[in-house]
């Protein structure tokens, strides 16, 4: 565990409390950085915030804006939750901004989690850096969620909506977009990604009651795959784009959302082709080429592959990209997966269903998922299963049943182990 991590983890309680109103009266305390900000693109949804997150930051950074970002979790340093126009927050900052936000607290006499303390220390940040545009990315929910004290965002962006952590936000589809929609601010436009009919029920009408105007995919404009690139369309326009360099057809819709997001900030399509070609986003079927783990595979002739998704939406986009490469160049697979215990396993590998591949299943640092437990939901779903000690176990055994395509996935937390283990950390 990286040092910040290990001080927030003893300084701040661990629990996961949706309220807002720690995060207000610790804003209050600090003067309202929430407040200074720059214009803020305010990101929320279930699967692809991250990706929709960065593929905006590499748009408005080529088109030579200075962007602050706010995303989380962290794969491998707690600094990467907070970028300052364009440049990872450094330690002795990071450390400075926390004494800060902990005085705070101090003198109010209030206490905040970990989640609530580190956005008021970004917003504090990011308030006194000089910036054009800050991008921040929901932690949990939206309605409750400490990044919510933000009230006048330029744009509202909300990503695919599907059913996880049912312990907060609910066991339908109807409930969990009334929490995304709760980000939908009146006057300020938002952009939706495609939506199941029932969860875009919800976004309208919560749009319509706070006076939000949206642009939607599927009705308002659409991106799809075409000749080895990517296509835009909407009721204006028809860009003919490069992919983006983010692996996945699912990364198709994220970059149309990010682009319609973009031709909202007024960003021309020069900056729009640049970004997706320069964008980068560890663990999101991320191509593994150094590190101890690599180098086993290219020893084996195998490719490597990581993933953090951990929901049944991001195995269902996890199958396609897998379905996708062995259509192109077909090859043994094996599935390395460690998940935390509370996700939906057998969501998770009925998802996967159609993928031909053998099962190994890993635990990882903290509450993950006993991996014996997890190989018995695997094999409950048809897969051929067995847990492994290790990943470098797991990694051995594929390899040496002749596997030559290799995904490690289940969880951020496991593919941050993995980055932190090799050569392929998170980009400065």
């Amino acid at each position: 565990m990286d040092p910040i991590s290990e001080r927030l983890r003893a300084r701040h309680p661990q629990r996961i409390d949706l309220s807002l109103d720690r995060m207000r009266a610790l804003c209050e305390a600090l003067g309202n950085p929430q407040d200074k900000l720059p214009p803020v693109v305010h990101v929320a949804g279930t699967n692809g915030k991250g990706s929709t997150v960065a593929l905006i930051r590499a748009v408005a950074e080529a088109a030579g804006l200075r962007v602050h970002a706010y995303t989380s979790p962290h794969l491998v340093r707690f600094n990467e939750r907070i970028r300052l126009a364009g440049t990872l927050i450094t330690d002795d900052a990071l450390n400075a901004i926390l004494d800060r936000v902990e005085a705070a607290m101090a003198d109010t006499g209030g206490q905040a989690t970990v989640f609530e303390s580190t956005t008021a220390a970004g917003f504090l940040a990011m308030s006194e850096t000089p910036a054009d545009l800050a991008v921040i990315e929901v932690g949990l929910g939206g309605v409750l969620d400490a990044t919510n004290v933000i009230a006048r965002p330029l744009l509202s962006v909300i990503t695919p909506v599907d059913l996880d952590h049912a312990e907060f936000l609910g066991t339908t589809l109807e409930g969990v977009a009334g929490e995304k929609a709760g980000i939908l601010k009146a006057g300020a436009r938002g952009v939706v990604a495609r939506q199941s009919e029932a969860a875009m029920a919800v976004i309208a009408r919560r749009a319509a009651e706070v006076g939000s105007p949206l642009t939607v995919m599927g009705v308002d404009f659409d991106a799809w795959a075409e000749r080895g690139g990517l296509v835009y369309q909407d009721q204006e326009r028809f860009l003919d784009l490069p992919a983006p360099a983010l692996s996945g057809a699912h990364q198709f819709d994220n970059a149309g959302v990010a682009i319609a997001a973009a031709l909202e900030l007024d960003l021309p399509e020069t900056a729009i082709a640049e970004g997706l070609k320069a964008v980068r986003w560890p663990a999101r079927m991320q191509r593994l080429t150094a590190g101890a783990y690599a180098d086993k595979a290219q020893k084996a002739d195998a490719e490597l592959w990581l993933d953090g998704g951990h929901n049944p939406h991001a195995a269902r986009a996890l199958a396609r990209a897998l379905a996708d490469r062995q259509t192109r160049a077909p090859r043994p697979t094996a599935l390395i997966v460690g998940m935390l215990a509370n996700k939906d396993a057998g969501g998770f590998f009925e998802a996967l269903k159609g993928v031909d591949a053998q099962v190994f299943t890993v635990g990882f640092e903290g509450t993950a998922a006993e991996p014996e437990a997890l190989a018995a939901v695997a094999q409950g779903r048809g897969f051929g299963a067995m847990a492994a000690g290790s990943v470098d176990a797991a990694l051995e055994r594929a390899l040496a049943l002749g596997a030559g395509r290799v995904v490690i996935c289940g969880s951020l937390y496991l593919a941050g182990e993995v980055l932190g283990a090799s050569r392929e950390t998170w980009p400065v």
